[in-house]
């Protein structure tokens, strides 16, 4: 991927991000998730876990943050599918290097889209939450895992939108990656469920972003909590690289292939079926 590729989808994807931010739509959405995640952090706010004397609204906090980072992968992904089915992939591929520079204009405006919601959420966050101080906080260890964890997941989110031949089959991704929040300590101490479902989660990196961004913003008492009473560093480092490396040999085949099957027979297909589901 040479300089020119990278220039041309740097600015594709600034553009997006601040067409994103300028769309009554796409504020809403950017506003949405991180209000009703506030919500949730405020009736937490008084909740304890069992004797340990820490709230869960704390312990909440950053593991929000981890799933939100995580989600970027399905964001990622129904944009691909989108696009692919309006035409927006066709017309990219016409021009050269035209793939390599979309996709890298998507990666910078999903990752600015991401960070601006983190941040949505964060700010007040940290007012409404008791236990969390700022001062003491390992905002470098926050960046490396959260830097990590994109790199981790949305290679992955191209692999799955290259993958599903429709926006409406986006629903089925869905399903499986709630399922996967559910049992990765977001909203609870993962801890408190059975060790059969704790294997389970540590295999996907949304537990992993969950455990980087509590190390970098709990106090050191609420390391009890975690399996092992260990922040892990090592081991959240090798699996969100492993799933890194896994997501990036893959997205490119992947990619290529999709690219290759892309023509405007097969545009005018999905368009007309669109059409005629809606009537």
């Amino acid at each position: 991927m040479n300089a020119v590729v990278l220039r041309a989808g740097w600015r594709r994807g600034v553009i997006e991000l601040r067409q994103s931010f300028t769309n009554g739509p796409d504020v809403v959405s950017h506003l949405l998730w991180p209000v009703l995640m506030l919500v949730v952090m405020y009736f937490l706010r008084e909740s304890s876990f069992g004797a340990s004397g820490l709230l869960l609204g704390t312990l909440a906090l950053p593991s929000v943050l981890g799933m939100n980072a995580a989600l970027g992968l399905v964001s990622l992904s129904q944009q691909l599918t989108y696009e692919r089915e309006d035409g927006t992939l066709l017309r990219a591929k016409a021009t050269p290097h035209g793939i390599q520079s979309y996709l890298v204009g998507k990666v910078v405006s999903v990752s600015g889209g991401l960070l601006a919601d983190l941040a949505i959420f964060l700010v007040p966050g940290l007012l409404i939450v008791k236990g969390l101080d700022p001062g003491s906080a390992s905002w470098a260890a926050l960046l490396w895992v959260l830097a990590l964890g994109m790199v981790a997941t949305l290679p992955i989110g191209a692999v799955l939108g290259s993958v599903f031949p429709s926006a409406r089959g986006q629903g089925l991704l869905q399903l499986p990656v709630i399922g996967m929040i559910a049992i990765s300590g977001i909203f609870y101490p993962i801890t408190a469920l059975p060790e059969w479902v704790q294997w389970i989660a540590q295999v996907f990196p949304f537990y992993w972003l969950g455990l980087g961004m509590r190390s970098a913003l709990l106090p050191d008492a609420a390391v009890a909590v975690e399996i092992g009473q260990s922040w892990r560093h090592l081991e959240t480092a090798g699996v969100l690289v492993a799933w890194a490396v896994l997501g990036l040999l893959l997205a490119p085949v992947v990619l290529r292939g999709m690219a290759r099957k892309e023509s405007g027979s097969s545009v005018a297909e999905r368009r007309d079926k669109a059409l005629r589901r809606a009537m």
